[in-house]
């Protein structure tokens, strides 16, 4: 059986299967049927073969024909050693007048041949960072606002207030679509209206009412009235000023620490950042490596898996949105935006399977339990988490897929050149302004 280049990794192979075999195999399988097919009019396994026939023959038929056309394709892509990837596609050519067989053609790509390049001549930039007293006081007010209570005051609002309004906008004299509320609870200073609109609440004294222009923003989301002048009318009901809770015992239960220790409340913290500057480090080197792999890489790309790689991502995304409740109908989601993402991951995906075998960098056992005793940490009962992946093989492979990949990142910076960068944990973390 020859197969014919359509292109470096396309290929197309004919497939003939005998008329005589298939004709015999689809008998078999009508006269097992006969046995228990159900014909009005006739006892089970006494319905005459000729009525089975008219029946079923059409889709035993089909059903004999895919299968030995795949076991025959199968047969052949395995005789010449082919790798195929993604799913062949089969044609039925035109049988000439006197053959008796049955002949396809069928289209598939191949994996590629993937060249590892040199990665010594890479630069890869690492980040040390150092949790210092001051990061930990940061974390400490960051937990404290997440903790702040509103206390109704009778004063003129200021900035960081809590405030309830009622509101309307009208643009020529009428209420657009949106520009009404009743009761709005919003905090001022976080943006969650526009700045001038904010800006006319401060020194605004519960009960007063306020007329005033804004004129929206030319990029506004809402188009109806972006770049247009609206006057609003707007009540202030209530105003409550924020109070953060002390740094106390109090405080230190409220994050965990039973004694109500402040020291050792420090200590957590600063254990959790720590673990929060490993984690994004890694990360960081982890991209860094994998933009090394495929600069220096070669290979060519099978459309096949790219394709089935831009419906995964198609999926992931759609599913997200429905988790978030949106409805999936009202925002199109075209392929294309999704192609360049593919590409890099079927590229990456061909390039450390190469990887991985050319240097026996395989997950370990001691390996993929070191990271998940590491992971369930974060869990009250660490034991039960871990025993939780292992009962499950799909969940653990994805355990052992990140342990494999801490192999290829490894390797990569023992042969790359190394430069470490010092930054701060605001830096790091993408908080420094």
């Amino acid at each position: 059986m020859q197969s014919e280049n359509l292109s470096p990794l396309e290929k197309r192979l004919d497939v003939t299967l005998p008329n005589e075999q298939i004709t015999t195999e689809v008998a078999n399988r009508l006269k097992q049927l006969a046995r228990n097919v159900k014909v009005h009019g006739f006892r089970p396994g006494k319905v005459p073969m000729k009525i089975v026939e008219q029946q079923h023959g059409g889709q035993v038929r089909q059903e004999v024909l895919g299968e030995a056309l795949q076991k025959g394709f199968s047969e052949a892509v395995r005789a010449q050693q082919f790798r195929v990837a993604g799913y062949p596609r089969f044609e039925a050519k035109p049988t000439p007048e006197g053959e008796n067989n049955w002949e396809f053609t069928a289209t598939f790509e191949v994996y590629p041949e993937v060249v590892l390049g040199d990665i010594s001549g890479k630069t890869i930039e690492r980040p040390t960072v150092q949790v210092g007293e001051a990061d930990i006081d940061k974390t400490i007010e960051i937990l404290r606002k997440q903790r702040v209570q509103y206390e109704n005051v009778d004063r003129a609002v200021v900035t960081g207030d809590q405030v309830n309004i009622d509101y309307q906008g009208k643009m020529d004299g009428t209420v657009f679509p949106g520009g009404q509320a009743h009761g709005q609870v919003i905090v001022l200073g976080e943006s969650r209206l526009l700045k001038d609109f904010e800006n006319q609440l401060i020194g605004m004294v519960k009960g007063q009412e306020k007329v005033f222009e804004l004129t929206f923003p030319e990029d506004y989301h809402g188009k109806d009235v972006a770049g247009k002048t609206v006057t609003f009318e707007v009540k202030l009901n209530a105003v409550a000023e924020p109070t953060m809770p002390a740094v106390d015992a109090e405080f230190a239960k409220t994050l965990g620490v039973e004694d109500g220790d402040l020291e050792k409340m420090r200590g957590e913290i600063k254990a959790n950042l720590e673990r929060e500057v490993k984690s994004r480090v890694k990360n960081l080197a982890k991209e860094k490596v994998m933009e090394a792999l495929l600069d220096t890489s070669k290979l060519d790309l099978p459309k096949a898996l790219v394709g089935m790689e831009v419906e995964r991502l198609m999926q992931q995304a759609q599913n997200d949105m429905v988790a978030r409740g949106m409805k999936v109908s009202d925002i199109p989601l075209p392929p294309e935006i999704f192609e360049e993402q593919a590409k890099r991951r079927v590229g990456l995906g061909l390039i450390l399977a190469e990887l991985v075998k050319a240097n026996s960098l395989q997950a370990k056992p001691d390996q993929v339990r070191a990271i998940l005793t590491d992971y369930a940490q974060s869990y009250e009962q660490p034991e039960e988490m871990v025993k939780w992946y292992y009962q499950n093989p799909e969940r653990l492979a994805e355990v052992e897929s990140l342990a494999l990949e801490d192999n290829v990142v490894a390797w990569v910076l023992e042969r790359a050149k190394v430069e470490d960068k010092s930054l701060t944990f605001d830096e790091l973390m993408g908080n420094a302004k």
